[in-house]
């Protein structure tokens, strides 16, 4: 899949003799992941300048307990929160930055990230969208070229030769890119409702349904920093 940490190589080691997942369970989960990143986000945001001199440690950090949660699926129930935790606490460091530029930025990119998400869930339980795997591949082709432009972007930066336009750029193109790419984000999200949906009729382990909502926070990061730029590029305009 799109997001790395949902793929079908998840299906080789299912077995059907743990006690399984299931989707109302994994939902309770994600209240939980979501009540601890909005906490963080909300403690943090008080705090930007004591956090932005550990903004890297915290990314970093991140990012391995993310790699270790991938690789080791069963830590996810004490990893993820964990998880949650630091995510958010960077988010809220990087959105008190737009805060600051564009006073009211932040509530109106929580509001359109989560009206994404709720639109997007009724878009997949009520199957107006199928996720075939026609859809599937063509999400996925498009993720995987988003991702590599950010690593050019990123390249770029670091060695001052060039920058990607339509990171920073505010024209009507680039701001119309923004817009696809929020949508590729917000299709990543019916993605992942499937693979869950997946998981729990092939009985995955109770664990999973801790891992499934990590994935999908990942997801639901990406669709929020997505959100925030654009909005930041409309009213830069």
């Amino acid at each position: 899949m799109a997001n790395p940490a949902f793929n079908e190589k998840s299906f080789s080691w299912l077995k059907n003799d743990w006690e399984s997942m299931t989707i109302s369970w994994s939902i309770n989960k994600s209240i939980i992941l979501v009540s601890l990143t909005v906490l963080s986000a909300v403690l943090a945001w008080g705090y930007v300048d004591i956090f932005l001199p550990f903004l890297i440690p915290l990314v970093i950090w991140a990012f391995v307990f993310s790699l270790v949660i991938i690789f080791k699926k069963e830590t996810a129930p004490y990893l993820a929160p964990v998880y949650a935790l630091l995510e958010w606490v960077v988010i809220a460091t990087f959105s008190a930055f737009f805060e600051t530029q564009y006073p009211g930025i932040v509530i109106q990119a929580v509001t359109a990230t989560f009206a994404v998400f709720l639109t997007m869930l009724l878009l997949y339980k009520y199957r107006v969208i199928q996720v075939t795997q026609k859809f599937r591949s063509w999400v996925i082709a498009a993720t995987w070229a988003i991702a590599v432009l950010y690593i050019i972007s990123i390249l770029g930066s670091l060695t001052w030769w060039f920058e990607v336009p339509f990171l920073h750029s505010n024209g009507p193109l680039w701001i119309w890119i923004s817009i696809f790419i929020v949508g590729i984000a917000a299709f990543n999200l019916l993605l992942d409702f499937d693979m869950i949906e997946q998981w729990s009729k092939a009985h995955a382990p109770k664990y999973m349904e801790w891992f499934a909502w990590f994935g999908l926070l990942i997801t639901l990061v990406w669709l929020y920093l997505e959100v925030l730029r654009l909005l930041s590029k409309i009213r830069s305009k």
